[in-house]
């Protein structure tokens, strides 16, 4: 049977009277959202049915009538206990009676996965909440519960991990790439658990939390109460390391962005002025990089190969390194994350709009501008767009021959991967403009005359 918890004394926690903390916790969580989250927003709430974000409903609920949101919450049904069932059905009854609304989502977790069964479950559960969607639109933000003790514990697994500044910074209250919120990270599981007492909520305890073969278990039940016999106040200093951490991180990354601005450009990295700074900067200018690009920091062993790789490597080297759902590669002096995809032919027609999306990723821009592109003069309405097909000819230079394309592709320092997917446009059966290239040269615009200037935006 599952434990369903039901607690009424509020005795047990005489060091906090029961009106402080309340009001504590719905002051905070008041001021956080009023400082982070605009007004008419969606929230999710990533909803377990257990203390932590139980409490966090609770308070959500109370809080609601006073401030502009719209709050939904989501159960991500993992099917990983014999009381997934009844869990799931709990939250539905919790959610009714707070009147917030709730979807469950079941998920299927690969108990073989290379990366664990923690992280396994934890990769479906946050897909799972951002793929979540209310009248056909993503919610704003997803709320999770994750609170001061959890700060504690996740620098600590990063400490054993040898994890660098930015791992030990741990989880930050607000993580706007990931449209993220974390509000309860400055408060202790025991003033949840007191507020629990006083309201005399109800929870599911989950089985497993027991159970210390699971890293974040050994050091919640083997170690932090080692450490907490020693400091009393362990779990609040660790948790304040972690937040100067953070501060750290901020000043590493505001750096490193002062770096590339002169390496970085249209998301390609200049590997000889990478080459030109000390092998420390190198590295926090490329963790900054694959972090912009939502990619998990590599080991120290594998971003010392990596950056050895992108300057030591012959300027024709064939370089392809995974990392995720990217690819780095390497290109005329330039670094390269690249999405490999099979290649998808396409025929589309322009009938004027601003801009036109591609099936293989990316976008054609269409501007009207004076003296450049294709001349308007010539009546041009209606274009079409299409991939290459081999053996094309070109010529953009009046004072140059017409050549094959694939040698002026070669020519304009174009990547390899980027050539196939390159669009090509014609006007009737002329083709005549090459994105990257030039416009046919019978065709361009003269000075002062009207203009259409295409530009391709690759998707990687």
């Amino acid at each position: 049977m599952p434990r369903i918890n039901t607690h009424c004394a509020v005795s047990q926690h005489p060091a906090q009277r029961a009106s402080d903390l309340e009001g504590a916790l719905l002051a905070a969580l008041h001021s956080f959202f009023s400082c982070f989250v605009p007004a008419q927003s969606k929230l999710l709430l990533a909803f377990s049915g257990g203390l932590d974000s139980t409490v966090l409903l609770h308070l959500l609920s109370q809080i609601r009538p006073t401030l502009p949101f719209d709050l939904h919450a989501l159960h991500v049904h993992h099917g990983l206990s014999p009381n997934a069932d009844l869990w799931a059905e709990f939250c539905v009854a919790q959610c009714q009676q707070l009147q917030v609304p709730l979807s469950v989502v079941r998920v299927k977790v690969d108990r073989a996965s290379q990366r664990g069964l923690e992280a396994e479950a934890r990769q479906q559960r946050y897909a799972a909440l951002y793929a979540a969607r209310v009248d056909n639109q993503a919610f704003d933000y997803v709320i999770t519960a994750h609170h001061q003790d959890d700060q504690a514990e996740t620098l600590l697994l990063q400490l054993c991990r040898g994890a660098g500044v930015k791992g030990l910074s741990s989880m930050a209250p607000v993580d706007p790439t990931r449209r993220l919120l974390r509000p309860l990270l400055n408060v202790s599981r025991q003033s949840l658990s007191a507020y629990a007492h006083q309201h005399q909520l109800r929870w599911c305890d989950d089985e497993s939390n027991d159970d210390t073969q699971y890293e974040r278990n050994f050091v919640r039940h083997a170690l932090m109460p080692v450490l907490e016999s020693r400091y009393q106040n362990v779990k609040t200093t660790l948790a304040r390391t972690a937040s100067h951490l953070a501060e750290a991180n901020t000043l590493l990354d505001e750096f490193a962005e002062l770096d590339a601005q002169s390496l970085l450009a249209d998301n390609h990295l200049c590997l000889q002025g990478l080459g030109q700074l000390e092998l420390p900067r190198a590295k926090n200018v490329l963790r900054w990089w694959l972090a912009k690009n939502q990619l998990s920091m590599p080991t120290t062993e594998h971003l010392t190969e990596i950056i050895k790789q992108l300057l030591s490597a012959k300027p024709d080297a064939d370089l392809n390194i995974k990392l995720q759902h990217l690819c780095l590669k390497r290109y005329q002096q330039k670094a390269y994350l690249v999405q490999e995809q099979a290649f998808e032919p396409f025929h589309l027609v322009w009938n004027g709009e601003p801009s036109l999306g591609l099936p293989n990723g990316g976008q054609l821009i269409f501007k009207n501008v004076t003296g450049a592109g294709l001349s308007l003069k010539l009546g041009i309405s209606r274009l079409r767009i299409t991939h290459r097909s081999g053996g094309e000819r070109f010529k953009p230079n009046p004072l140059r021959p017409t050549r094959t394309l694939k040698h002026l592709l070669q020519e304009a320092n174009i990547p390899p991967w980027q050539r196939d997917r390159l669009p090509l446009v014609y006007w009737q059966d002329t083709l005549a403009c090459v994105p990257g290239v030039g416009v046919a040269h019978e065709m361009q615009a003269k000075e002062q005359e009207p203009g259409l200037e295409i530009i391709w935006q690759d998707g990687f």
